[in-house]
């Protein structure tokens, strides 16, 4: 065979990179995420999740059936093995290789999903050698040196090497949770994905173990057809650096109505609400156990008569959050008609994300926001008003006379009455109020207080509903001497 060219041989290569680039998941799939337009990419809950691993080394995804929750965790795992961040993201980084457990709760999960989404399927050469196809989210090219684990099921990997951007070698050990929680004993890693849940609890606390040299990373994905198991509870009770995200069949724009129909219909109902919503079953426990199609209603645009106010959680040690209600006083409904929620920003972004929504509409605040600003010494309430919100004169409660901290429990009760009543409804189009609601819940009888900023803001604008104004009472009034920008069309959020 005649030498080819040095010319032919670059050619060739390239050739081959091209391909190789063409068919990298990492690459096809994930180069852009949903919210700049690529098709494929990641959707908005998921780039969320991956970019809220920068301050919360545990993150769970606690999802329905068929949402991508798998695909998002082993996108997550490939990006770290092989170093190939994309532009976009904003999550976690490590420079150099890792090591990673994934886990699942049996061998032949561990092959069939953690395994295949991460390499794909083996192909057994000669009926020797079993190599994956590179199918997975990691490209072939960059799998290394793979060990199988002789457990009584075939093609289970043990420990696979991935090359890693930086040069060197990052690796990935795979275990069952029937294994026992002692075989998750010993080295330190960088990172573990459990895939659903053990039934042990020490499974899950000797993986969180071995992260603590390498300050590393926990994510776990779920679909809580178990209710309020302890793992779960870990999760949604919430702390410094614990996040979940909650997804929903409406989350997965992947799914056809066709295929949702025919599916709702093979789960029995019980079971429906942690399929295809993942919500977990939690009884007693659940704050607002109105289901959701009984509270969504398409968005429209408000008309002139229905008063509005906004409610707002300041977020001293939590995302500040907005949340805008109309009131029909002809049916007495309140509809949730916009949502808003930031981390880390100053009093100056916030005030102008309300602003935006409605400068003459009135905002209820809580008591808190009389404490004052450690940089500036500053109430943050007064530090809104001087940025031109239109604050009401005095914080939330339920009797003008009566002002300081007020029990919360009267507002949940007044709004649970609503939906019971139909006379509480919320614009389809606000994915993240429904989260919070799905998953708004007590321990030992009390509302847990974590993750609940719009649920909160939501409250603090019931609560002063009386003080609720059309944009003409505003400027009759005085309240303010412009309207809102122009530029805002909440329907289209």
């Amino acid at each position: 065979m005649a030498k080819r060219s040095p010319k032919a041989e670059l050619l060739s290569l390239t050739e081959q990179l091209v391909k190789s680039k063409a068919t990298h998941r990492l690459s096809v799939e994930y180069a852009q995420p949903a919210s700049a337009g690529c098709s494929g990419g990641p959707y908005d809950w998921q780039e969320e999740w991956h970019n809220a691993g920068a301050d919360n080394p545990e993150r769970m995804i606690i999802a329905a059936n068929r949402t991508g929750k798998t695909r998002t965790c082993g996108a997550e795992v490939a990006i770290h093995l092989t170093g190939e961040y994309p532009e976009w993201w904003q999550g976690r980084r490590f420079s150099k290789p890792t090591s990673w457990i994934v886990a699942a709760p049996t061998n032949e999960l561990v092959r069939d999903v953690c395994q295949l989404e991460l390499f794909g399927p083996i192909d057994a050469e000669n009926d020797k050698v079993k190599v994956p196809t590179g199918e997975g989210w990691i490209p072939k090219a960059c799998i290394g040196k793979t060990s199988f684990r002789q457990c009584g099921i075939a093609n289970v990997f043990d420990t696979v090497r991935i090359k890693h951007i930086s040069g060197g070698w990052s690796s990935v050990s795979f275990k069952s949770f029937e294994q026992g929680y002692v075989k998750f004993q010993g080295v330190s890693r960088h990172g573990v994905w459990l895939d659903e849940e053990p039934d042990d609890y020490m499974i899950y606390t000797e993986a969180m173990t071995r992260l603590i040299d390498k300050q590393g990373i926990m994510i776990f994905s779920r679909t809580p057809l178990f209710g309020m198991s302890d793992i779960v509870t870990h999760f949604l009770d919430g702390g410094p650096g614990i996040y979940y995200k909650n997804a929903t069949w409406d989350d997965s724009p992947h799914l056809s109505e066709d295929e949702k129909a025919r599916l709702l219909l093979s789960y029995p109902e019980w079971q429906r609400d942690a399929r295809t919503r993942g919500i977990p079953m939690l009884g007693e426990g659940a704050v607002f156990t109105i289901s959701d199609s009984e509270l969504l209603c398409d968005p429209f645009e408000i008309p002139a008569h229905f008063r509005q106010v906004c409610g707002v959680d300041f977020g001293i040690s939590h995302p500040a959050a907005g949340v805008w209600i109309a009131h029909d006083p002809d049916r007495d409904i309140v509809y949730v008609t916009d949502c808003y929620k930031a981390t880390g920003e100053t009093s100056v972004y916030h005030a102008e994300a309300i602003k935006r929504r409605g400068k003459w509409i009135p905002v209820s605040w809580p008591h808190d926001g009389l404490q004052k600003d450690k940089a500036s010494g500053v109430a943050l309430m007064t530090m809104y008003l001087e940025h031109d919100v239109n604050m009401l004169h005095v914080s939330a409660r339920y009797d003008d006379k009566i002002g300081g901290a007020q029990a919360m429990e009267p507002s949940v009760i007044d709004i649970l009455e609503r939906m019971r009543t139909g006379r509480f409804k919320v614009f389809s189009n606000l994915s993240e109020w429904m989260e919070e609601k799905r998953l708004y819940h007590r321990k030992d009888g009390r509302i847990v207080r974590e993750k609940d900023d719009l649920m909160s803001a939501t409250k603090y604008a019931v609560m002063m509903l009386r003080y609720a104004e059309t944009k003409t009472e505003s400027m009759i009034f005085g309240h303010v001497e412009t309207t809102d920008d122009d530029d805002y069309d909440p329907l289209r959020r």
